[in-house]
């Protein structure tokens, strides 16, 4: 089967959520497929994207979440609310010191995800391209044998604009304690746990 590697860094973020934690933010939800895995472990989703085309098929495929069209940076988020706070694929569309909003939305104990993307090539990433490539190409022919592939939806897309070291040194300034851990196919994993006592 196929490398799908949307399900890899779902399940890799899912063993990152917080114990007994209750409410969570998706933030660039998408069509909302991360948004229903949280709903599904018993979280209320909050989940986000200021795409309405986007929004309209994640609410059409149901599941539990709250959606809603939304930019994130014009909202007043409530404080220390959230117990997780997810951001796939979506901070570099966004200022990002909007992490310190994220980071005061946060509930004590609450955690911060963030799957984010950099730019230019790094030694790791000249070596994961073509494996990047060749599963591309495998998911796409397996689903057009099936009679199960569908265009994905066009929504705005931003070029990241960050090299990794200066997405470390930034999160470093901004969130205190945070860990980031570089992962294939131009990704970074960002995890923050805010303290129980603040």
């Amino acid at each position: 089967m196929p490398f799908d590697h949307n399900d890899h860094y779902h399940r890799l973020l899912l063993r990152k959520l917080p114990p007994h934690g209750r409410t969570a933010l998706d933030i660039g939800c998408g069509t909302g497929r991360f948004a229903r895995r949280l709903a599904e472990r018993g979280y209320e989703v909050d989940a986000l994207d200021p795409s309405a085309e986007v929004i309209a098929e994640a609410e059409a495929a149901g599941g539990g979440p709250r959606y809603r069209q939304a930019d994130v940076t014009a909202l007043d988020l409530p404080e220390g609310h959230y117990d997780v706070i997810s951001c796939l694929a979506s901070l570099h569309h966004l200022p990002f010191g909007t992490l310190t909003r994220l980071r005061a939305a946060l509930a004590p104990g609450g955690t911060l995800l963030v799957l984010g993307c950099y730019a230019g090539m790094t030694p790791w990433d000249v070596v994961a391209s073509p494996a990047n490539a060749a599963a591309r190409t495998a998911v796409y022919a397996t689903e057009r044998l099936r009679g199960t592939y569908t265009p994905p939806l066009k929504p705005p897309v931003k070029e990241p604009d960050m090299r990794l070291p200066q997405i470390r040194a930034e999160a470093a300034r901004l969130l205190p304690g945070s860990r980031m851990r570089q992962l294939l196919f131009w990704r970074y994993l960002l995890t923050y746990r805010r303290p129980a006592g603040n």
